[in-house]
């Protein structure tokens, strides 16, 4: 059986990332909870290759991110994620 961090390595298909949920492991601006909004879309150069866009659920702020930097476990999880506060 292999590691949890083996398995998130695994490369995400597009169809999969759309509309996937993400908790950010460092809050900012009471934005903690995100949302795959946008992926690569070839005819469409709005989200570069290899990024997608997030978008906060409390502000509906918008932003690139890359999917690598997505899949880094020290500062996403993947869905949305309570933290020891909110379960106390």
């Amino acid at each position: 059986m292999g590691s949890p961090d083996k398995a998130q390595k695994r490369p995400l298909s597009n169809k999969k990332l759309l509309l996937s949920k993400w908790t950010a492991v460092a809050p900012q601006n009471r934005e903690k909870h995100f949302l795959v909004s946008r992926i690569h879309d070839p005819r469409d150069h709005a989200i570069p290759p290899g990024f997608v866009e997030l978008e906060a659920v409390f502000t509906q702020r918008r932003f690139n991110i890359a999917i690598d930097d997505l899949l880094n476990s020290a500062d996403w999880q993947i869905g949305w994620q309570s933290t020891n506060k909110e379960q106390a």
